[in-house]
């Protein structure tokens, strides 16, 4: 059938209305799907319903030997050190240790608490500490912290 210059198929065509039983159906279909007790899944994120959460920068958490670790990268890590102080090659391997790196101070009226740089890795090589942090992406955040410990004199050893 042909109307207004466009052609249709014949079972397109109902009540002299071109696509209505088709619009129709396709309603029906949409509001049973959404009906359904389980979502499509990329209606899902649409519908407000819990996605999968994937984090910032996508590492993934993990544990090993008991301990959590934010990424697969870290935990890689702390393997590699705990083998090298079961050799005898570092020592006093420690995780997650604060340095202060800014003290209380009191700005508007207001006391701020101090600010603190968390090392993911802290051992002793040779006479030397080692401050070891595992990194995928250099934040600013992380690049302010790293100047106040260089001025302290403290040089973090980055594992990309």
């Amino acid at each position: 059938m042909t109307r207004k210059g466009l052609t249709f198929p014949e079972d397109a065509v109902s009540n002299g209305r071109v696509g209505t039983a088709r619009i129709r159906a396709q309603i029906g279909a949409t509001a049973a799907a959404l009906a359904s007790p389980e979502p499509a899944p990329l209606m899902a994120p649409l519908l407000g319903m819990a996605a999968p959460k994937r984090s910032k920068y996508s590492n993934e958490k993990c544990v090993v030997d008991g301990i959590k670790f934010d990424s697969r990268r870290e935990a890689a890590c702390w393997v590699v050190l705990r083998s090298q102080e079961a050799q005898g090659h570092i020592t006093d391997l420690r995780r997650q240790v604060r340095f202060e790196i800014a003290p209380p101070a009191v700005i508007q009226g207001r006391k701020r608490p101090a600010r603190y740089y968390v090392a993911d890795f802290v051992y002793q090589r040779s006479d030397e500490e080692v401050i070891e942090d595992v990194k995928g992406h250099l934040t600013a955040e992380y690049r302010l912290k790293r100047h106040l410990m260089a001025a302290k004199g403290l040089t973090i050893t980055e594992v990309k």
